[in-house]
């Protein structure tokens, strides 16, 4: 059984050449699933330069941008056709997951079905963020545990191990958010559909190159989406 990292890419050739190898170097035996979003920049040229030197990276390209949520359902539903897969690791390209944290995330993946690399329990952390988007990121994580009832701490972090049979599950089809929201939907399926689910505290950096990909569409997505996220699970229950 082998475990997948996807990464999500679009303008990051600041950061993926420096991040695959670092991932590599801690976990040789993983596979990386790089899903470019024909980034402008120049990334899907220096992905093909890394494939030379490391065979267990492949590219998923997509002809446009189209979202954080839809760039990771489609890797989703292409490395689950492989039934060899055991995790699946989500993971920003943008330096701000160390993977120092992944054999840590790994051990304790073998009791859970869901891990995530918490910036909001008890020794993580955010270094580098404006004060205001502290705020933002901690008191919206915060309203998504109360309104959810999901039994942790980090709702939007991307940097998450996921139990391959318990992602086969999620009727990822359903899945139309985007942002930080997608990842709210995301563990918010894995929760209902039984996942088990263990926060370990990491220090979470702001992005070392490129431009943060935050908006005012991603903001107001994530004020709603808890709500639809409820009403969606009633809707279905019925």
């Amino acid at each position: 059984m082998k475990n997948v990292i996807i990464i999500p890419t679009y303008n990051e050739k600041e950061n993926i050449s420096t991040l695959i190898p670092l991932i590599f170097k801690i976990e040789p035996d993983v596979s990386i699933v790089i899903a470019d979003d024909n980034s402008p920049d120049g990334t899907g040229s220096v992905i093909t330069e890394l494939q030379r030197r490391y065979p267990r990276l492949s590219p998923i390209s997509r002809l446009k941008k189209n979202g954080l949520g839809q760039a990771y359902t489609n890797a989703f539903s292409e490395v689950l056709k492989n039934d060899d897969v055991s995790h699946i690791v989500m993971m920003d390209a943008d330096l701000s997951h160390n993977p120092e944290s992944l054999p840590e995330m790994f051990k304790k993946s073998k009791e859970f079905s869901v891990v995530i690399g918490s910036r909001y329990v008890s020794g993580g952390k955010i270094v580098g963020w404006e004060l205001w988007r502290q705020i933002l990121s901690y008191y919206g994580n915060l309203y998504c545990r109360v309104i959810t009832g999901m039994p942790i701490y980090d709702c939007t972090g991307g940097f998450n191990i996921i139990s391959a049979e318990l992602l086969r599950k999620i009727n990822l089809l359903k899945m139309d958010m985007s942002g930080y929201a997608f990842i709210m939907e995301l563990k918010y399926l894995l929760y209902k559909a039984g996942g088990t689910f263990y926060e370990i505290p990491i220090t979470f950096n702001n992005r070392v190159g490129g431009e943060s990909k935050i908006s005012s569409h991603i903001i107001s997505e994530g004020i709603i989406a808890p709500w639809k996220m409820i009403l969606r699970n009633k809707i279905f229950k019925k």
